[in-house]
């Protein structure tokens, strides 16, 4: 179940960070408002001719991650080849790590207080953007599986979210036009924001399941979306519906 206020709440954080600098301590708010440990944006492909990993903002602290970049384990990282997989959230205990490389950058990730759990969510953009949204906690795993079921929707919803709000505040990509939303587009958005799926939303508008499908599917070619939170996300990010 979504927590409206939660994710109005973050939503808002985000929207506030306007510049690079203040990307960082909006994931520390984040942190604390849904009891993880750490949150990490990693942009992998801008989608133009910056190279790879352009930019990336976490709140790992700074002595691992000068540890993570020096020692080039962006090269051995499974969590790096979520973004080749799809567009579905991988929690990190299905991920391979019989290797002695990854086994070791998992032990000594888990010796700066990373992990031992967490969830990847990999976001891909209109113009070949390739990112990764991953979160992080030290939660018993009973807990932490709680955890994950109640705010996975909300985690992919502000995954594409911040994934507009790093491309805008540090210039990667300027924010496009975009086709107004018709009434009935904005409120199945709006109601798919709220964690209603589209057997419920119809029911709520008294239309057809199909018909919803179809107002998703228009919703998401309008703003170049390719999943319905990213087009949640951006739609929220552009004003278009209120959560």
């Amino acid at each position: 179940m979504v927590d409206h206020r939660r994710l109005s709440l973050s939503l808002r954080t985000l929207l506030a960070a306007k510049h690079s600098e203040e990307l960082c301590p909006a994931l520390e708010e984040l942190c604390v408002r849904y009891g993880l440990s750490h949150m990490t944006f990693l942009v992998v492909c801008s989608g133009g001719r910056s190279g790879m990993y352009p930019y990336y903002c976490t709140t790992y602290p700074d002595t691992w991650t000068e540890i993570y970049v020096d020692k080039r384990y962006f090269d051995i990282d499974p969590v790096i080849n979520v973004v080749r997989s799809g567009f579905m959230p991988v929690d990190w205990s299905s991920l391979h790590q019989r290797s002695a490389q990854t086994s070791r950058l998992f032990k000594e990730a888990y010796s700066y207080d990373i992990g031992p759990s967490g969830l990847t969510i990999p976001i891909r953009g209109p113009n070949g953007e390739r990112c990764l949204f991953s979160v992080a906690s030290n939660l018993p795993k009973r807990d932490w599986s709680r955890l994950r079921a109640s705010s996975i929707h909300e985690l992919q919803i502000l995954s594409h979210y911040l994934h507009e709000t790093v491309f805008s505040a540090t210039g990667l990509r300027e924010i496009g036009r975009y086709r107004n939303l018709s009434r009935r587009e904005s409120q199945c958005l709006q109601l798919l924001a709220t964690g209603r799926i589209s057997k419920q939303i119809a029911a709520d508008l008294g239309i057809s399941e199909n018909s919803v499908k179809l107002y998703l599917r228009s919703g998401r070619l309008k703003l170049g979306a390719a999943t319905s939170h990213h087009a949640v996300a951006k739609a929220s990010f552009l004003e278009l519906i209120e959560i």
